[in-house]
């Protein structure tokens, strides 16, 4: 399988932020905050980086950045697991499972080099 480009890892990045933030306020529990809270930081870390490069550089194959989001790969396996447990809220349950797929898939690319 190629490389996702830094441009799309950065919209699937993007997108998966903004699902977290739903899911941390419709959670009903402190641990389950923390939880959502801990992935979602290390997030929008790698975006924060992301952000800092040039858009010329945006079709080059994506590679992490940051050492949080190297780490990041059982958490959301953990996340994939929990999803019905923490979401209530069946929108975001389903928009999560969607795009959890993809960023697994992007962040064990990075994991096979």
């Amino acid at each position: 399988m190629s490389t996702p480009s830094i441009a799309h890892t950065i919209n699937e990045f993007m997108s998966l932020s903004e699902l977290l933030d739903d899911a941390y306020w419709e959670a009903s529990s402190i641990t389950d905050k923390d939880f959502i809270y801990d992935i979602h930081s290390m997030f929008l870390l790698e975006i924060g980086e992301l952000n800092k490069l040039s858009i010329q550089d945006h079709h080059y194959p994506y590679e992490f950045i940051t050492e949080g989001i190297r780490r990041i790969v059982p958490k959301v396996e953990e996340l994939e697991q929990r999803l019905s447990n923490l979401i209530p809220r069946t929108k975001t349950l389903i928009d999560m499972r969607d795009i959890l797929s993809n960023i697994l898939v992007i962040l064990e690319a990075q994991n096979e080099f």
